[in-house]
């Protein structure tokens, strides 16, 4: 029967994926969902670890952007940019000429 040390199944219980397009920091989570992440700097343990494992790096996928604000948020974000309330927004805006 192999001998299986602790490093072994350590290593078996954490998946690794890229953080970034450069590939200059790992996210390391274990079978817990304990989350690290992995300066891939050759002097860090941890990233001697994860090359020597010979395990593979999932590929980094761009979170999505912001969702498109809502007219009410728009609406807000233009009054606090001019300092205005609603009321003197509606008066502005009822002006007849």
């Amino acid at each position: 029967m192999a001998h299986t040390s602790t490093a072994d199944i350590i290593l078996a219980n954490y998946s690794y994926c890229w953080c970034n397009e450069e590939q200059t920091t790992l996210k390391r989570t274990d079978a817990e969902g304990n989350v690290a992440f992995v300066p891939t700097d050759p002097g860090n343990r941890d990233y001697a670890e994860f090359l020597s494992s010979g395990q593979a790096a999932a590929d980094y996928v761009e979170p999505p952007g912001p969702p498109e604000p809502t007219t009410e948020e728009k609406v807000n974000r233009l009054l606090s940019d001019y300092g205005l309330t609603r009321k003197e927004m509606r008066e502005t805006l009822d002006i007849t000429e």
